[in-house]
């Protein structure tokens, strides 16, 4: 049964980084880190691929990205206090009926 590892973006991009510089080959890098040359010689070409991605987000794509993360936390925000209002009507509500009113319409003494 082989062992199948997983490695994070994170990890395959700074050894597909490393792989650009060239100060090692690839097979020095796959024997440090115990990763085939093959697999080495995949994450750079991918990495390299789609190195265009860093920069195509547009300023407009970002502050409609913030915008809907501002709403998002806006509407949280603003259920959290239906919440808290809805509880305190209800409250409220019980608190008349125990109470009861007069025949005036206000609170009896």
């Amino acid at each position: 049964m082989s062992k199948h590892r997983t490695y994070s973006p994170e990890y395959k991009a700074k050894i597909s980084i490393e792989m650009l510089k060239e100060t090692n080959t690839l097979s020095e890098i796959g024997a440090r880190e115990n990763i085939s040359p093959k697999q080495l010689g995949n994450w750079k070409r991918e990495f390299t691929e789609n190195a265009y991605r860093a920069f195509s987000v547009t300023k407009d794509e970002k502050a409609a990205k913030d915008a809907a993360l501002t709403a998002a936390e806006r509407e949280q925000e603003l259920m959290a206090k239906i919440g808290q209002l809805t509880y305190e009507c209800d409250w409220l509500k019980k608190k008349y009926s125990v109470f009861g009113s007069d025949e005036k319409g206000g609170y009896a003494r």
